[in-house]
């Protein structure tokens, strides 16, 4: 074995140590950019998986408020018609309580009412039976 053999054989060496290496650096940048790569459809994935889950929580809020408005307008109607009644009920229990209170007044002013229409039936009744005279028996007071 020559020196230039031996020579040959380091040369050789050392081109397959770089070729080893020069492999090994393609290699490692493909997987680099495949690490790229799935960094970024992870990273990707993880906003489009942000964005389903902000949605979620706001439709699930918008559904939460849309009940409570509903719970809200219901009890609502139910305290206005309950207002309403217990109004009613009160006004109803005044007026009873008004004419308890009041009741000889009330029988006193229907007895009044229903003396006051038998006199004005009578007086009518007297008006109309009586005969027609002139103005000079009238002056005379039936005398002539």
């Amino acid at each position: 074995m020559t020196a230039e053999s031996g020579n040959t054989r380091n040369s050789g060496n050392t081109s397959t140590r770089k070729s080893t290496a020069k492999r090994a650096a393609t290699t490692a940048k493909r997987a680099e950019t495949k690490a790229t790569a799935a960094a970024g459809e992870a990273q990707s994935a993880a906003r489009d998986t942000e964005k389903a889950a902000s949605q979620s929580v706001r439709s699930a809020g918008e559904a939460t408020k849309r009940a409570g408005r509903a719970a809200a307008n219901g009890l609502q109607s139910g305290q206005q018609a309950v207002t309403a009644n217990a109004a009613k009920a009160v006004s109803a229990a005044t007026t009873a309580w008004a004419v308890v209170k009041h009741r000889k007044a009330i029988a006193a002013g229907a007895a009044a009412g229903v003396a006051g229409v038998a006199g004005v039936a009578f007086a009518v009744g007297r008006s109309t039976a009586k005969p027609a005279v002139g103005p000079l028996t009238r002056l005379a007071g039936g005398r002539i």
